[in-house]
């Protein structure tokens, strides 16, 4: 009888903890698991021929634009180097989709289509600063962005 009660909870315990798992499947959309590699390999993955704007130690990175929209695909040679370029990022506002050593900036909708052929996670920061000063999206500090247009300057040298 002892041993017949700690099997009865863990077959409970793997019944809750399986169909728990799978309650929210129909809801999120698959993404693939998340990228590695070169500037160039990750440009392949995600459909773009990329025009490399800066060739550093420390970070490379590259425009580009495919049939979804425009982006910049930065990668870097530490991970130290990547939150620190996304914690100044999000001075700026924007949508970043973030891997291992890489990170691909661009609209909130880009960077969503972009996550189902890199994986990575999406971080979005709210817009510090409207430029134009016609904020009426409603959005109230929610982080989301519609055109992605504030933070291109940080981003985009040329």
């Amino acid at each position: 009888m002892r041993t017949e009660r700690p099997r009865l909870a863990l077959a409970v315990l793997a019944l809750a903890l399986l169909s728990g798992c799978g309650a929210n499947d129909d809801e999120a959309p698959k993404t693939p698991r998340t990228a590695t590699g070169s500037l160039e390999q990750l440009a392949e993955q995600a459909e773009c021929d990329p025009n490399v704007q800066t060739d550093a130690d420390e970070l490379r990175q590259a425009n580009c634009k495919t049939a979804d929209g425009r982006y910049i695909l930065t990668t870097f040679a530490t991970d130290r180097g990547l939150r620190e370029w996304i914690n100044e990022a999000n001075d700026y506002g924007g949508s970043y989709l973030v891997g291992r050593k890489w990170v691909a900036s661009g609209d909130a909708e880009v960077v969503e289509t972009l996550r189902g052929r890199l994986g990575g996670t999406v971080e979005t920061a709210p817009e510090h600063h409207s430029g134009s000063g016609d904020d009426d999206s409603g959005t109230g500090g929610s982080g989301e962005s519609e055109g992605g247009e504030g933070h291109k300057g940080h981003h985009d040298k040329g």
